[in-house]
């Protein structure tokens, strides 16, 4: 049985509701479920991993015209909710009240730019998107197999409204940078395998089989998949290769920035208040992160004095050509990482009070991608239908991979950073809306950011050179304010914004590289990590402060997570009510 989870205010509330209360809480949960179940209606691969069965097998339509019926909706649903008086709900109702207004204003406005229509980055598109699509499914019985079959069908289709959509972002001059796209095309090139048996979409077909499907039907299903993949998967990839090669990258932009585009500077400041859920301007955070920068390079320099250096330089210098710190095979990088979070399973609960009962393992990530893609990434796993979360290593380009990276990467995306926080919402009892659907990424990542910094209180960072790993990840996302600014307001140039990575951080060439590609074609995402932290730390140091001999750190981090991803300002609340109930206590 699942257990209620509430406030002291918001039981209080609930206990003595009046007719007018519940009249209004009655109204705000008529319009959440609607809204989840049109949810659920448009991104029907979505609803499969939650457990829905889906016996057509159906896709979203990523047309534009089909995003304009959403935005419809969303208008509906907001214009239904300004006539609840906020007043007069529960504080739980209150959080979901706000955090779905959000969520529908941040639909409608983004759908008002004309950047709408760029439906790709660097790090992939709707091809790599759809050939993940197997990892969030079930295979447990025949009509599974047969619904991802059904899916497969229907690829032709989605490329088209895809390419059509793209084709909208060219006309308009809403194009992806020359330089963040170099090599972009071998993570199309690389779906392409004249052995369907070789084919990421014919993964699940190479799984063992399940008890409830006998050889004859499972061998009937494995042929039907190989047949689509030879006869709609193939030529519908390879007719996206070909249009890319000819049509857009010879017309990919020349200025790295989103504001050389139309409307771009109003484009950018809406990125800058959806991915950190503040009001602060370009200049705001820039300068932020030129302050953050200057604060952790003096730690470095304190850390290389440790190991025995002269320089900052000079340490980093070592960590990146020293041999002894880098894999010479994939499977020894990988053994590197599985110790690692075994490593930090064990140290969990003395930072945790709530532990995520659902487990998560690690998988190398696809080689089509690897080369220009992250250092890591994590993959959600679902209770509901018996799917692990997965964390993601990069092996290929294994001289840039460095061991003392490998605490601080984990911890991050792993636990006690995303699986933990993404598991842990799965399992709270709230709207589902919010459970499987609210990704507040200043939230999420800033969480992920803020377990790096956990690491030391879990004794991770015990040499030198691990504790500069750390430093340098938390470089690397206070670089981030300044360089994603820089471009995308400042007129920045991509080498520009390398060489103030490569000065301070100790990130590989490689990895440098990788990720200015990825704030060039993913204006202000990378702005979330750092904003997100400084925030919990902040609210941290507050309770710390208030509390005294009264905070206790695993209860806090049980309240931070407690509500799920939630805009900064809703965690400060919670956290600022747990500080007072504390007090009174």
């Amino acid at each position: 049985m699942r257990k209620k989870i509430l406030t002291m205010g918001a039981a209080a509330l609930v206990a003595c509701s009046t007719p007018a209360i519940a009249q209004d809480n009655g109204a705000l949960k008529e319009i959440i479920d609607q809204y989840w179940a049109y949810q659920l209606e448009q991104y029907p691969a979505f609803a499969s991993s939650l457990g829905i069965e889906d016996k057509i097998g159906r896709v979203s339509d990523a047309s534009l015209e089909a995003e304009d019926k959403r935005v419809a909706k969303a208008k509906t649903w907001l214009a239904q909710l300004t006539a609840i008086d906020i007043t007069s709900l529960s504080e739980n109702d209150k959080t979901n009240y706000g955090i779905l207004q959000r969520s529908l204003a941040e639909q409608i406005e983004a759908n008002g730019y004309g950047q709408r229509t760029i439906n790709f980055t660097n790090r992939g598109g709707w091809h790599q998107n759809f050939a993940s699509m197997q990892n969030n499914l079930p295979f447990r019985n025949a009509q599974d197999y047969r619904t991802y079959i059904n899916r497969l069908k229907q690829y032709a289709t989605v490329n088209d409204q895809s390419i059509t959509v793209a084709n909208q972002a060219l006309a308009g001059g809403y194009v992806q940078p020359c330089v963040s796209m170099v090599g972009y095309e071998t993570s199309i090139s690389g779906l392409i395998k004249e052995d369907a048996t070789e084919s990421r979409f014919y993964q699940p077909f190479m799984r063992k089989r399940p008890e409830t499907i006998d050889e004859a039907t499972f061998a009937s299903l494995a042929n039907e998949a190989a047949e689509v993949i030879g006869s709609i998967i193939n030529p519908a990839v390879k007719n996206h290769l070909d249009w890319y090669m000819k049509d857009y990258a010879p017309n990919c932009a020349k200025a790295p920035g989103v504001s050389a585009q139309p409307g771009g500077d109003k484009y950018y400041d809406f990125r800058i208040r959806q991915m950190t859920t503040t009001e602060k301007s370009a200049d705001e955070i820039h300068n932020i992160g030129v302050s953050e920068v200057a604060r952790i390079r003096a730690e470095m320099v304190e850390v290389a004095k440790e190991a025995g250096y002269d320089s900052r330089e000079a340490f980093i210098e070592h960590l990146r050509t020293d041999p002894q710190y880098y894999a010479k095979t994939p499977e020894e990088l990988m053994e590197k990482v599985a110790r690692m979070t075994k490593i930090i399973d064990g140290k969990m609960p003395s930072i945790i009070g709530k532990l995520a009962r659902l487990p998560y393992g690690i998988k190398e990530i696809p080689a089509e991608t690897a080369e220009g893609t992250t250092t890591a990434y994590y993959n959600p796993g679902s209770p509901d239908v018996g799917i692990a979360g997965f964390y993601y290593v990069n092996t290929s380009k294994l001289d840039q991979r460095p061991f003392w990276e490998i605490p601080a990467l984990s911890v991050h995306e792993a636990v006690p950073g995303h699986h933990m926080q993404i598991a842990l919402q799965q399992e709270l009892d709230m709207p589902d809306f919010r459970k499987y659907g609210a990704f507040f990424t200043a939230f999420v990542e800033g969480w992920g950011l803020y377990s790096e910094r956990l690491g030391i209180e879990m004794d991770l960072y015990d040499t030198p050179a691990k504790n500069m790993g750390r430093l340098s990840y938390e470089m690397w996302r206070a670089c981030r304010l300044v360089v994603d600014t820089g471009i995308h307001s400042k007129g920045w140039s991509k080498q520009r914004a390398i060489d103030f990575m490569t000065d301070n951080t100790a990130l590989s060439t490689a990895n440098i590289e990788a990720e200015v590609n990825r704030y060039i074609s993913w204006p202000g995402q990378a702005l979330a990590y750092k904003m997100g932290e400084l925030k919990i730390r902040e609210l941290r140091g507050k309770a710390t402060t208030e509390l005294g001999e009264k905070f206790d750190l695993r209860e806090f981090h049980d309240v931070v997570l407690g509500q799920g991803a939630v805009p900064l300002d809703i965690l400060e609340a919670q956290v600022n009510r747990w500080i007072e109930a504390k007090k009174a206590s």
